[in-house]
């Protein structure tokens, strides 16, 4: 029998290292971290959760019939990963290139430890809280190496990536599509290295709002995501999409411009307002009528590495749309496809030349009163320790106003924190 207990925090910073650490002994283990970054739509500084003591896994075809049960009645916080290639299961779609990571489509767990922290406060639920306090009192800090050993290769290089964005461009000035997500994978095979040190170096490097680790057996998700894909608080559901990204400078000066240039940038703005309307028109189809807004337009917000042109929108839901009806018309996200929606999945899968799995899926949780949080998986490293395949992909929103050799260097730019970590 579970009980919960709350500890007081002397140093916050030292206690989420520990319990991360503490976390990674278990074969199961999620972390979320928000990094301190103020957002009225957060519930928690951090997130740790521990062991599984019950575990849902699914492939494409019995992922929505399933999981509203696994999460039905659960008396706590329920954490998971959804993969991109869910989208098969909602749409007549197909996922045909090449898989090197091989993780499920759906996990969800529910935690022997869960830990929240708000504040200067951490809530313990465990069978024993004290014990769970004292493993991680007595945990060891000390600087380990990342390890990495491997050679990281392209699946495009720059000359086709820029070949296959003109192609993309002349879907676009066919009527074909409006704007399309197009991602390449940089990965390395035979790759060592130590992934929760490369998760702590690379939320050093770029701490973001929707930081997360998780492991899954020997499969890891380390992520710097700036990107919330889906919040439900009480019956509003709410959506961040990101669309427009700019450098960032260490003169002050010259950052604040590049900072205005974004937030006026007419291709920038374009590329962010077809993908707020295709999410008003997704939350349309589980919304009570006249409800979805835009509650914010263009917002411009700065990340260690990079400025970012969010949105956010919102609208007001039924008691009774379940999780997997809110999936169903809300996913992948549209950020990361493109308008509209199916044509440009469609040509994703056409066009890229590597499976996405989890990659712009989404890590998150679920309470037991229905609420969830879920960011969306970008500036991710994706690892599989059985196979010691490493992979991390990027990509950028592609229009007719696009200029193709840009988008690989808005690539790179995405790809920096990852090769920092590298040391690439």
């Amino acid at each position: 029998m579970s009980t919960k207990q709350s500890f007081a925090l002397s140093n916050l910073e030292e206690f989420k290292l520990k319990a991360l650490h503490w976390a990674n002994q278990f074969d199961t283990a999620c972390y979320l971290d928000s990094n301190k970054y103020p957002s009225k739509y957060s519930n928690f500084e951090c997130l740790i959760a521990a062991g599984a003591e019950e575990e849902f896994v699914a492939n494409c075809g019995t992922v929505l019939a399933q999981v509203d049960a696994f999460i039905k009645n659960q008396d706590r916080i329920i954490p998971g990963f959804l993969s991109y290639d869910l989208k098969n299961e909602l749409e007549a779609l197909e996922s045909k290139n090449p898989d090197h990571l091989d993780f499920p489509d759906a996990y969800f767990f529910k935690p022997q430890h869960l830990i929240t922290i708000s504040g200067k406060d951490a809530e313990i639920t465990s069978e024993n809280p004290d014990d769970v306090w004292e493993a991680i009192s007595q945990i060891q800090l000390s600087e380990t190496s990342l390890n990495f050993k491997g050679t990281v290769a392209h699946r495009f290089s720059q000359s086709e990536y820029i070949t296959t964005v003109k192609k993309l461009q002349e879907h676009i000035q066919q009527g074909d599509i409006y704007e399309v997500t197009l991602c390449q994978e940089f990965y390395a095979e035979q790759a060592e290295l130590n992934p929760l040190t490369a998760f702590i170096a690379l939320n050093r490097v770029s701490p973001t709002p929707f930081a997360s680790f998780f492991k899954q057996q020997n499969k890891y998700i380390l992520s710097a995501t700036p990107e919330r894909y889906l919040a439900k608080r009480g019956n509003t559901l709410l959506s961040q999409p990101i669309k427009g990204t700019a450098r960032r400078s260490s003169d002050e000066e010259e950052d604040e411009a590049i900072k205005q240039s974004l937030a006026q940038s007419e291709k920038e703005r374009a590329e962010n307002v077809m993908i707020v309307d295709l999410v008003r028109n997704d939350l349309t189809r589980c919304a009570l009528p006249g409800t979805v807004q835009v509650d914010e337009l263009f917002g411009v917000y700065s990340f260690t590495q990079v400025h970012q042109l969010i949105s956010t929108i919102s609208c007001q839901v039924a008691p009774e749309q379940t999780f997997s009806n809110i999936l169903k018309v809300t996913f992948p996200m549209g950020s990361m496809t493109g308008a509209p929606k199916i044509r440009a999945m469609q040509l994703i899968e056409q066009y890229e030349r590597s499976k996405r799995g989890v990659y712009s899926g989404s890590v998150g949780y679920i309470q037991p009163n229905g609420d969830f949080d879920f960011n969306v998986i970008i500036r991710s490293m994706l690892y599989n320790a059985n196979t010691k395949y490493l992979s991390f992909q990027v990509g950028g929103a592609i229009t007719a106003k696009s200029i193709p050799e840009e988008e690989y260097e808005e690539c790179l730019l995405k790809a920096k924190a990852i090769g920092q970590v590298l040391g690439l």
